[in-house]
């Protein structure tokens, strides 16, 4: 399967220095079903809707990989995804935001792509959405580390 690969490159995004601020990372002192109740809490308090959440795990496992467990949680607001979709369709792909969630022994780790990364150009209406997003993905890892 393709996962596989995907999450070495991961791995190796996480390692290289000049890509680290393309990513929002945080290690949770949780175990991950902890963790994961507390993501799915979190996104509520910030407005967002889940959306859905993805086991990653299963393909991986059944390819005979040992892995702990492993998901992506999809999410946004419903009114931004309907007038990112009207307005900027080129943008459809980024939404709804997700979140990847993987154990890692008693420590959880939540790792997302920095949207101020995936569209760095000056165009005042993607931007709006941009810094938007960043912030919301900024004070969702803030509070997930908060005990």
């Amino acid at each position: 399967m393709i996962r596989k690969p995907l999450f070495l490159l991961l791995l190796w995004l996480l390692a290289t220095p000049a890509l680290a601020e393309d990513l929002l990372m945080a290690r949770i002192p949780m175990t991950f079903p902890e963790a994961m109740l507390k993501l799915q809490n979190v996104l509520k308090a910030h407005g967002q809707t889940l959306s859905r959440v993805q086991r990653v795990d299963i393909g991986l496992t059944s390819k005979g990989y040992k892995t702990d467990k492993y998901r992506v949680v999809f999410f946004g607001r419903l009114d931004e995804i309907r007038e990112v979709a009207e307005k900027h369709p080129l943008l459809i792909p980024y939404v709804p935001h997700k979140i990847a969630i993987f154990a890692e022994e008693d420590e959880t780790l939540i790792v997302a792509a920095n949207p101020a990364s995936l569209f760095p150009e000056k165009d005042p209406a993607l931007q709006k959405f941009v810094r938007t997003w960043k912030a919301d993905l900024e004070a969702i890892f803030h509070d997930m580390r908060e005990e």
